[in-house]
């Protein structure tokens, strides 16, 4: 506030500085002349100030006469006060939002021309994306992604329901900035909700003059190249100018009271005060039903597989007890960068009977990570569900010999057995430097880091462009319109863990690249095959500030799965 009382010329006395200059002019000319004048501010008098001028152009009023415009004598302005209130509004505009209420305890004159709702108004457009104009939505209803709520308003006559339309006629955009964009800025982006094994994506998203949290689910099994699907779980928006309302959007009749509460950084918390909104006329066999169409595609006769009905009933009873209050978990997309195999992300991907679940692939060096978003009993949301070996790509064989799994498993035991003599050397050269000086430790450790780059830019440099793929047989798929070919396969692990996480246990496997938005993954003991798909969504909001805070993050949501 100090730099722009500088810039605009106050100083600690009343007035600014032109009025200084003027006073200074007065008291030189008092030397030659007898000071006749009378200052209006130290008189008391009437007249305009040029707080009213400045506000009067603004609105529309009259024009200031040119020599408050220019200066006197035609010179150039010396403050900021000095140029035209239409220029300060620009100027003003392209501040950040979080600068302004700074610059209004400047003087009186600041305080009036950031009452202009076009500064507002650019900024919710700049920093949030708001394209919306509050003067139309009366005409044109909020352009929202088919949220409706009952019809409220009587003067609109559109059916049973409408899209809602809050009192904007009174509202300006200081008041979406301030109350709404600038109060819940901290919950825009990615969540994990916390819901047990199964865990979830949420994205918070400014949607029109909306704040609104869309839930991600996967396409319905076993069509992972689908699109996502998204439902929405709760919104924010003004009702009236300085009261931001919150509705939880679960259930089917339509949005009810809700609550936000900010726990601390990276974590809130949702709340519905009117539960009786979730429970359906035909009671829990009739929630049930609908549950199933909307997770599943499908119902329950549809469903052969005994074990699976069991999976099923088991999550939504588990799920439907969260349907009252949340919390939520920041998460990040992976950073990347140019060495990576291919561009890290969220994928979906197959898990036989537990059906399609949310991964995010990330790169850490000469290793690949899948973790899950999603989970199961089995293997919750939060673990590391594949690892990448990016050091030992496998060489497979010609397509028929392929089709043999006892081939396919010989080539993969024996990329085991070298990866744990590697390890065991690595152990045993580790165990002997630890005993030698700290500086050839040193060195030695640069020479592994580039032992390790080196191998993986070989194993690129040699990968084929494409090469025949066929899946052994007796290796079970969820789908069976996987690729054809691929470009590069490596060695890795899968973990697989009995109901509960018990004896949770690494088991080999082969990760296949196909392209770049598509992998699988054999595992070899289970005699299975998973297919991942990335996910096409521009989430906003989700970058890592650092590779720190992205490793930490991992770990963090890692160690609440355990």
């Amino acid at each position: 506030m100090a730099v722009c009382a500088r810039l605009c010329g106050v100083g600690p006395a009343r007035g600014c500085r032109r009025r200084s200059a003027a006073r200074e002019q007065r008291r030189g000319a008092a030397d030659s002349e007898p000071d006749t004048d009378t200052d209006p501010e130290e008189a008391g008098g009437g007249g305009v100030t040029e707080d009213d001028e400045a506000a009067e152009r603004i609105e529309g009023g009259r024009p200031l006469p040119p020599s408050v415009e220019s200066g006197p004598a035609g010179r150039a302005p010396l403050s900021l006060l000095e140029l035209p209130p239409e220029l300060l509004v620009q100027i003003f505009g392209s501040l950040p939002g979080t600068d302004l209420p700074s610059l209004a305890r400047v003087c009186t004159t600041f305080r009036r021309i950031l009452r202009t709702d076009t500064i507002w108004r650019r900024r919710c457009r700049e920093e949030y994306g708001v394209c919306e104009n509050l003067r139309k939505l009366e005409i044109t209803g909020v352009s929202c992604r088919d949220v409706y709520a009952k019809r409220i308003n009587p003067r609109v006559k559109s059916g049973r329901f409408m899209k809602i339309l809050p009192d904007y006629e009174h509202m300006e955009y200081r008041d979406v900035y301030t109350c709404l964009l600038h109060r819940y800025r901290h919950i825009l982006g990615l969540w994990q909700p916390d819901i047990g094994p199964y865990g979830g994506l949420l994205n918070v998203v400014v949607d029109g003059l909306f704040i609104i949290g869309w839930m991600y689910l996967p396409p319905h099994d076993p069509h992972v190249d689908d699109p996502m699907r998204f439902k929405p779980l709760f919104r924010i928006h003004l009702m009236e100018r300085k009261s931001a309302t919150v509705e939880c959007m679960y259930g089917h009749k339509g949005p009810h009271n809700g609550h936000i509460q900010i726990v601390k950084k990276d974590e809130f918390s949702t709340k519905c005060n009117q539960t009786d909104h979730h429970r359906m006329s035909g009671g829990r066999q009739e929630e049930f039903r609908t549950w199933l169409r909307e997770e599943w595609g499908r119902t329950l006769e549809d469903i052969f597989h005994e074990h699976m009905q069991e999976l099923i009933l088991m999550k939504f009873i588990y799920t439907s007890q969260y349907d009252n209050c949340l919390t939520y978990r920041r998460i990040y997309l992976p950073p990347s960068s140019p060495q990576d195999l291919i561009q890290p992300g969220l994928f979906k991907g197959t898990y036989g009977s537990h059906g399609l679940e949310i991964v995010m692939l990330s790169f850490h060096g000469s290793k690949a990570k899948g973790t899950k978003i999603t989970g199961d009993p089995n293997i919750p949301a939060g673990q590391q569900t594949v690892e990448i070996d990016l050091a030992h790509p496998l060489q497979l064989p010609d397509i028929e010999t392929l089709r043999d799994f006892s081939e396919l498993s010989r080539i993969v035991l024996e990329a085991q057995e070298r990866v744990r003599r590697e390890e065991q050397q690595q152990e045993e050269h580790s165990q002997q430097a630890a005993s030698q000086p700290a500086s050839p430790l040193a060195g030695e450790g640069a020479e592994g880091e580039e032992t390790a780059a080196g191998a993986e830019g070989m194993t690129q440099e040699k990968a084929p462009a494409s090469q025949p793929f066929v899946l052994p047989m007796g290796v079970i798929s969820r789908n069976e319109d996987y690729p054809r070919t691929c470009r590069i396969c490596f060695y890795g692990t899968g973990l697989i863990a009995g109901h509960g996480f018990t004896s949770p246990e690494r088991t080999p496997g082969v990760f296949v690249l196909f392209d770049d938005d598509r992998f699988g993954f054999i595992w070899l003991e289970l005699k299975s095959f998973s297919l991942y798909s990335r996910i096409k969504v521009p989430f906003q909001n989700a970058q890592a500030p650092s590779r720190e805070a992205f490793d930490e993050m991992l770990k963090n949501i890692q160690s609440l799965a355990t």
